[in-house]
């Protein structure tokens, strides 16, 4: 099993970074594969690359710092391409948004990255947020750390959750044909 941890950072090794590489060394520790992959720039190649890994990824968690009570455009951008390009490759897949904020405006940035598609929500044991303007001090936040570690087992829990229903006949839900109405009429 595999998760794609997706760094919305133009910080390649900041903040952000710091709290999913917590994220992944709990995954990894529990038999889960991870990849990080630096989503910070939007453009087509990048997106078209994160894409192809999320097919072959069993979940996917999203990581952004908070600019100004949301996420970075960057990530923004790049999730509304994703979206386009990925898709089909995220529907059941067990997702989770990580963010990262030197003080305040974390919930309403979790809110925003966690409304694309139909992705069963992985959570912590607090809101999945860490604190600090660095990564020095992101690692002196004990209890968000601690968030990212009982994210990372929440989620290996569920994907073994999964596996084993996979296993026993269970099978992922029917997708129904989106119905689009206009609210004017």
């Amino acid at each position: 099993m595999k998760v794609l941890l997706l760094n919305g950072s133009p910080r390649k090794e900041g903040c952000t970074f710091t709290a999913l590489s917590e994220v992944a060394k709990t995954l990894n520790h529990n038999g889960i594969d991870t990849e990080i992959f630096q989503a910070g720039n939007p453009d087509t190649d990048n997106v078209k690359a994160a894409a192809a890994k999320l097919k072959e990824a069993d979940a996917l968690i999203v990581g952004s710092p908070v600019y100004w009570a949301s996420p970075s455009g960057q990530i923004i951008e790049f999730m509304d391409k994703f979206c386009s390009q990925a898709g089909n490759f995220m529907l059941h897949k067990p997702a989770a948004a990580v963010t990262s904020a030197r003080r305040a405006g974390t919930t309403a940035t979790l809110d925003v990255l966690l409304e694309y598609h139909q992705m069963p929500v992985v959570s912590s044991n607090y809101w999945n947020m860490v604190h600090g303007n660095t990564p020095e001090e992101v690692k002196q936040d004990e209890e968000g750390l601690q968030i990212m570690r009982t994210l990372g087992n929440n989620m290996a829990w569920l994907l073994r959750c999964i596996e084993a229903g996979a296993a026993a006949g269970v099978e992922v839900p029917a997708t129904e044909e989106k119905i689009k109405t206009n609210f004017i009429r």
